[in-house]
């Protein structure tokens, strides 16, 4: 989340602008990767509202970020797409941002159900998560909440705050 912010709070405005990331544990029971979309984006905007419900207005920023593997309805057998969506909540409303999302190889796939799905996809926290299994660690859980963070502000921020003329985002 620090990059997305980070992305676009300096990268793209082009001048310093405080960002001072906070992280806030929350329970969560144990209960694996959403099985759709769907579930994800409720479970990251459920997630930041907690926030913003116990922490009022102590930050301007609530994130949360979810993980979700989505079963695809392409050719035959099962296909499955793996990205993190992340809700932002702060002055200007809520927003949402997706990762890149790619497909799961499908000799992991080949023949389970969506639920099965999240008990054979190799990787750790540590390791940067699934997606670096699966990229050879080009891509990382990190990096694509930072994606998916920086997809959510810009969506917030679209006509409030612009870019320097000519940046390219």
């Amino acid at each position: 989340m620090r990059e997305g912010f980070r992305r676009f709070f300096h990268d793209a405005l082009g001048r310093p602008a405080p960002v001072a990331i906070v992280g806030q544990e929350r329970e969560r029971p144990l209960g694996g990767i959403a099985g759709s979309d769907r579930e994800a984006i409720a479970a990251a905007r459920a997630a930041a509202q907690s926030l913003a419900d116990r922490l009022g207005e102590t930050y301007r920023f609530y994130v949360a970020s979810e993980a979700c593997i989505e079963e695809l309805a392409v050719g035959e057998g099962g296909r499955f797409a793996l990205r993190s969506w992340t809700a932002v909540l702060g002055p200007p409303g809520e927003a949402l941002g997706s990762s890149g999302s790619f497909e799961l190889p499908r000799v992991l796939a080949h023949g389970l159900s969506g639920a099965e799905i999240a008990c054979s996809i190799p990787g750790t926290r540590r390791g940067g998560g699934m997606i670096a299994q699966f990229t050879g660690g080009l891509e990382s859980r990190r990096s694509a909440v930072a994606l998916a963070t920086l997809g959510a502000l810009s969506t917030l921020f679209f006509g409030i705050l612009e870019s320097r003329p000519g940046a390219r985002r």
